[in-house]
């Protein structure tokens, strides 16, 4: 049974959050600004990361009957082995409890704020009787909000929300909106928000609010792990899918945690 819990967190999905907070630190890097809580900053993605792993054991527990009519998602861990409802929900609430104390006691006030926001939108995103996931607003509520908050939670670390672009933060919304899009399988509405989110990047180059080195490190390995999932639209869906989870969640992790721990604790001023 713990196996299963622990399986249920998704652990190599951290991948987002790694990611989000690595592009906030590039803003650091090229401000020249000094980190000075380098080890707050990976308590916050660790704490992130803890609870998202609780948050998607409780996605599993909410969407376990539709989730057995799917034949991709049968390895869901809750499907493969039964787990008693009353046994997710301690361990899902043990998590959750744990990273609001940790938070509250030992990061500035508005991290907390923040991963409240996160709770609250997957909360009503993925738990009855709301359940956003079910209506048209799905695409508003769940990776793209998410997404924006994963970077809010790193820069309000570093002192300032305002670190990061709003162009930056609005093309991640759009971006990770249109990665949802893909996964639901609707080709004309992801090509639209492609395009869009193609505009937004345009201009975040021209108006100087990020650089190639930034859409290197940061977005260019996620974009190579979004292309498996554009071309599911088309052809071989779940191969594309297993081929996207690897590429994003597995190798580019490692990439994201290298750059990151660089930032931290070997950079001192770029060149």
């Amino acid at each position: 049974m713990i196996k299963t819990l622990i399986k249920s967190t998704r652990i190599s999905w951290a991948a987002k959050n790694v990611n989000m907070y690595l592009l906030v630190l590039t803003y650091a890097y090229f401000a020249d600004a000094f980190i000075s809580n380098p080890l707050e900053i990976l308590e916050g993605l660790i704490l992130v990361s803890a609870l998202w792993g609780a948050l998607y054991s409780l996605n599993d527990l909410t969407d376990i009957d539709e989730d057995m009519k799917d034949s991709m998602k049968q390895s869901r861990p809750f499907i493969q082995e039964h787990v008693e409802k009353k046994w997710i929900v301690a361990f899902c609430s043990v998590i959750i409890g744990a990273v609001f104390v940790v938070s509250i006691l030992t990061l500035p006030l508005a991290f907390t704020v923040i991963v409240l926001l996160m709770f609250l939108n997957q909360v009503l995103y993925t738990v009855p009787p709301i359940r956003l996931k079910d209506t048209v607003l799905a695409p508003f509520f769940s990776t793209a909000t998410n997404s924006v908050l994963r970077m809010a939670s790193c820069a309000v670390l570093l002192g300032s929300i305002a670190i990061v672009p709003w162009s930056v933060y609005l093309f991640m919304y759009v971006g990770s909106m249109g990665t949802y899009i893909m996964y639901k399988s609707k080709q004309k509405m992801a090509s639209v928000l492609t395009a869009i989110t193609g505009i937004i990047l345009l201009y975040a180059f021209i108006n100087g609010d990020m650089n190639l080195i930034q859409f290197a490190v940061a977005v260019l390995p996620a974009s190579f792990a979004t292309l498996p999932l554009y071309l599911s639209l088309f052809t071989q869906k779940d191969k594309m899918f297993d081929i996207a989870d690897v590429l994003y969640h597995q190798i580019a992790m490692i990439f994201f945690l290298i750059c990151i721990f660089y930032i931290l604790f070997f950079h001192s001023t770029p060149v």
